[in-house]
């Protein structure tokens, strides 16, 4: 009876246990829930230019700049500066709107940028975002049911879902599926509370689509202020009051500040248009009132709005903490937003509630630095962004999903930090605040870099971070492993080996020190003799000053000739020494040595038949010119903007080629840059840019001399069809012309044309079968040349150009799409007329088999179709678009010259390794656990940053086993290990002693005799002395 007691207390507190983690965990029943789909598009306005002033000027004196700049022309032609009447009209700007009239022979911008006091003159832009509220199932919270309203994109079979989002939990799918009730008390941020922590003294402002008066959730709005063209400082969409909720509201739906002073910056109309002009007004305002935290839950693509990004350098290198949403264009990769992906903003990436990636979550990585080098690792940080709980616009609340959700639960969180650290005369700058944020995130396993940063916000290991912080340079990420999967893809995927192109890795500096700082010296490698650390060769560069607070840091890996026939792992470490001047004004510098370790699998050189070019030179993408979506029935998503990349959007190709064992190198410069006979073939999918002379020669003869194959995914091109593409966008009054098609079709055939082929301006689309599988050919062009001694592969398709120009569609026999030719028995020529199958951008259906088919062919000849002879058809060859922009943003193409004439060829790039400094001492085994003991320490036991390796020493897992050091381990491990586990440990163990002390007792006890279940026989008398037996049924 007393162990059943006891069971029974157990069991009873476990029970309360779990219902409190339910009650946190518990869905609201009031307000709705929905996804939030965000439509982004971007335009010129016409005759509208921002000229920017080289400091800050008074109205009168911007005005006379401007006079003294236009008289410089031999006429006069009007103009006028366009007024803003907003909160910041009364302070002195660094810039204005002036429309210029279009005067032909007159080129304003080239009068105004003459001006010594001018510093830029950029086209005004309109910003158009659409809101699209998806509401979510209404069994959202039940078992086995998807919450993320988006439709699940179609994946291969061998890139299953359990690889890219698992995180290795096993818990209680149906106890993780319930919606938690509060944000805050998810992350603790209670525990901040209590110590009277909630966000006195910080100034948060929120740039969005306003607040309404004397809502009830907010008790310390400051200010509202409004700087669009519409008389209202209300929110007419209620994104704006759900964003400042989830920072500051103060009942029901709980925000995470609820004492820090609220300014609502309206910047969006209730039509939800913008201009670049009323941020930069509302930025140098946000910069007046000394904001703290800035949270901007909206981006787009646009990376090269200049006075945009300027401003926003500008705003960080003031102090503001920038906050933004990394975009909601998931699960694709290379689809984050401005300026979420700028080094010194914070950019927020989303979860679940069950610690999943959300699928809308935008993916890094970076597409700035495309074609030449290789983007940085984004998001920074990844937090809740599904079905979260906000402030709605007539009170009460409501649940939202988006990364515009995840970004203010992230400014929220900051905003605690930051009252802390003032509170504590801590460092709050935009570098200390973002490396709290990294240093103690916690990392979701089976899950890229590329997807959660640096992991998932933990707000009150943050709070001890901070606690403990003293300004120093840190690197994002903090280490390079080639062969850590899943955290270091794509890395990881491809081993390293001698010959093949560099590997790039992008590393961003952040400086805690200053705004302004510097790499002193050079940076120094120091490979690990014992780890075959001189077998690599090491390239850096880095940027001359770190402004603001950040900077960059290249590292080139590429392998030493004496390991071409070589396995195993290489091992080494960066140290870079960073300077910078105090904050504060005195005159001691500070510096931070920081150590990269670097660790690389290396093995022999592939065959030359395993081994494929991606070219990226000839590849042109969104920003800055209108380059069209390559499927042209994808009509709300019409720019061609993710970088086609093999670690973009064609990461799935890229997946497909690894595992059939090709290796496949990157080419981010002209032809006349890589050795062909190392390589099987080139791979040219979807090129928009056009190719250098020398390029087309350097080709043919590796070709024909050298043997390499050249296989081409084209696809449309129709200066009709373009025409009809063009749109009208009635707020800038301007035409918008695509660049090119989906493909330069003239350039490709100018680069076929020594082997008597050319693709068509035909677009077709259209189902089919080949070789029994399942095709999908979406905007494809179609071969119109070909050598009679090659194989075409024809299929029925539908006209869809016909389409498109209003004419009658009609399905046409015999359409060309493939071809097979090889060359002088030589090197092979492989076209195939349409992309959109190896791109995961809009892919209906994919063709990966068909490349390897291809790629079969390249290396035996063999061609697995059925061979016919066919008549191909005389159709026209596209020309180029008359009047086209694209020499404005061509590589190849002269800038000024229409398009006509090409640049000199640009040389090859020449390594200057870094000259290495090498150690002979052991390495750690585990680079990352290497880290994460040093961070650990920093956070909860030591004041100074971690020490960083030395030149003479290196720490080595051996040194760890001195009592001193295991004591060190012993005490992160204590505190490593989360507090939830540790009381489920406790409880578990509790239980089973009592099962135990039972089963003890039981088997102690002396026997007692019992009746046997079943039947018995009980003797009963008679009275005549006898004796009669009677059977009872127990």
């Amino acid at each position: 009876m007393r162990t059943f007691i006891i069971v029974s207390m157990v069991f009873f507190i476990f029970k309360i246990k779990l219902a409190r983690l339910d009650e946190v965990n518990a869905c609201s029943p009031s307000g709705y829930e929905s996804e939030l789909k965000t439509e982004f598009s971007s335009s010129f306005v016409e005759n509208e230019y921002i000229v920017t002033f080289n400091g800050y000027h008074a109205s009168k004196v911007r005005r006379k700049i401007i006079e003294d700049a236009l008289s410089y022309s031999n006429g006069s032609f009007g103009w006028r500066i366009i007024g803003r009447n907003n909160a910041a009209t009364m302070y002195p700007s660094d810039f204005d709107v002036v429309m210029v009239e279009d005067i032909k022979g007159v080129n304003p911008v080239e009068q105004l940028t003459r001006h010594p006091d001018i510093k830029r003159v950029t086209k005004q832009r309109l910003v158009q975002r659409t809101l699209k509220y998806i509401p979510l199932p209404e069994n959202c919270t039940s078992p086995g049911v998807d919450c993320e309203s988006k439709p699940k994109q179609r994946r291969l079979d061998f890139l299953g879902t359990d690889f890219w989002h698992a995180t290795g939990r096993h818990t209680s799918r149906k106890l993780l599926k319930s919606v938690p009730r509060q944000i805050t008390s998810i992350l603790q941020a209670e525990l901040l509370w209590n110590l009277g922590i909630k966000g006195e003294g910080v100034r948060v402002a929120v740039f969005d689509t306003g607040l309404p008066r004397d809502h009830p959730h907010f008790k310390r709005v400051k200010e509202r202020t409004n700087w669009t063209s519409e008389k209202s400082l209300n929110d007419g969409l209620g994104h704006g009051t759900f964003v400042a909720g989830v920072i500051a509201s103060t009942k029901e739906c709980l925000g995470f500040a609820p004492h820090s002073d609220l300014h609502i910056f309206r910047v969006f109309t209730n039509n939800q248009v913008s201009y670049t002009s009323w941020f930069l007004d509302a930025f140098n305002y946000a910069i007046l009132k000394k904001i703290h935290v800035l949270n901007l839950s909206i981006g787009g693509p646009d990376f090269m709005d200049h006075p945009f990004i300027d401003k926003v350098w500008e705003l960080t290198a003031n102090g503001v903490i920038l906050v933004s949403a990394i975009g909601n264009d998931g699960p694709l990769y290379g689809t984050l937003n401005n300026p979420a992906d700028q080094m010194d903003v914070i950019g927020v990436g989303g979860i679940n509630f069950e610690d999943q990636i959300a699928r809308f979550s935008s993916r890094g990585m970076t597409t700035w630095e495309l074609p030449n080098g290789y983007g940085r690792l984004k998001p920074d940080i990844v937090t809740y962004g599904s079905t979260v709980r906000g402030s709605s616009i007539n009170g009460g609340c409501r649940s939202l999903s988006g990364t515009s959700v995840a970004s203010p639960v992230v400014a929220g969180a900051i905003s605690l930090l930051a009252s802390a650290g003032l509170k504590q005369g801590k460092p709050v700058n935009p570098a200390s605040i973002k490396q709290t944020l990294l240093n103690s995130a916690r990392r979701l396993p089976g899950v890229s870099m590329f997807e959660q940063g640096h992991g998932k916000l933990d707000l009150y290991r943050a709070y001890q971070y901070l606690m403990s912080y003293k300004p120093h340079a840190s690197l994002s990420p903090s280490y390079i492993d080639l062969t850590e999967c899943a955290f270091m893809w794509p890395y990881c995927t491809q081993p390293i080996y001698y010959s093949s192109v560099p590997t790039i890795v992008n590393v961003t500096v952040l400086n805690g020190m200053g705004v302004s700082g510097k790499i002193v010296k050079e940076p120094i490698w120091h490979p690990y003799l014992l780890h075959y650390g001189h077998l690599l060769n090491i390239e850096i560069s880095y940027s001359d000053l770190l402004w603001p607070w950040s900077g960059f840091l290249a590292i080139s890996i590429s392998v030493s000739e004496e390991a071409a026939d070589w396995e195993g792992i290489a091992q080494g470490h960066i140290s870079v020494t960073v300077e910078s001047s105090p904050e504060d004004g005195t005159t001691e510098i500070l510096t931070s040595i920081i150590t990269l370790p670097l660790r690389a699998k290396i093995i022999p050189t592939p065959p030359r038949s395993k081994r494929i070019l991606w070219d990226q030179y000839h590849n042109l993408r969104y920003p800055p010119g209108y380059f069209p979506r390559d499927n042209l029935r994808m009509k709300n998503d019409p720019l061609d903007w993710n970088g086609d990349h093999i670690h973009t959007n064609f990461k799935d190709m890229y997946q497909f080629l690894r595992l059939k064992d090709y290796f496949v190198e990157v080419l981010g410069h002209p032809f006349t840059c890589f050795n062909a006979e190392n390589y099987a073939a080139l791979l040219l999918v979807d090129p928009e840019e056009e190719f250098f002379p020398e390029e087309m020669t350097k080709l043919r003869k590796d070709v024909e001399d050298f043997g390499l194959s050249l296989i081409v995914f084209a696809d449309w091109y129709n200066t009709s069809v373009m025409k009809k593409v063009q749109f009208y966008d009635e707020n800038t009054r301007q035409w918008w012309m695509p660049d090119t098609g989906g493909a330069n079709v003239p350039a490709l055939n100018d680069l076929l044309s020594p082997w008597g082929m050319s693709f068509s301006d035909l677009v077709f689309e259209g189902e089919f079968l080949l070789s029994s599988k399942d095709m999908h050919y979406a905007s494809g062009t179609t071969i119109s040349h070909f050598p009679s001694s090659g194989t075409l592969v024809t299929q029925r398709l539908k006209d869809q150009g016909a389409e498109v120009l209003g004419d009658e569609s009609k399905y046409s026999e015999d359409v060309a799409i493939l071809g097979f030719h090889q060359v002088k028995q030589r090197g092979k020529v492989v076209l195939y007329g349409d992309s959109n199958c190896l791109d995961s951008s809009h892919m209906q259906k994919d063709c990966f088999w068909l490349l390897e088919v291809i790629l079969g062919y390249v290396k035996n000849g063999k061609i697995p179709f059925t061979q016919h002879e066919v008549v191909i058809p005389v159709h026209g060859i596209p020309q180029r678009l008359a009047g086209n922009q694209l020499h404005k943003y061509s590589k190849v193409l002269a800038p000024n010259l229409g398009g006509s004439v090409t640049r000199p060829l640009p040389n090859c790039p020449v390594p200057k390794y870094t000259v290495p400094v090498p150690l002979n001492k052991s390495a750690p085994t585990n680079i990352y656990q290497q880290q994460k003991l040093l961070s650990a320490e920093m956070q909860f036991i030591v004041v100074d940053p971690p020490r960083p390796y030395e030149e003479e020493e290196v720490i080595s897992w051996d040194e760890l086993r001195t009592s001193e050091n295991q004591q060190y381990v012993k005490n992160i491990f204590a505190r490593e290990v989360p507090q939830a586990a540790k009381s489920l440990l406790v409880l578990i163990s509790f239980v089973m002693m009592i099962i135990f002390y039972a089963l003890h007792r039981k088997r102690t006890k002396p026997k007692r005799r019992r009746h046997k279940i079943g039947k018995s026989v009980v003797s009963s008398k008679v009275p005549d002395g006898g004796s009669k037996g009677s059977v009872i049924k127990a």
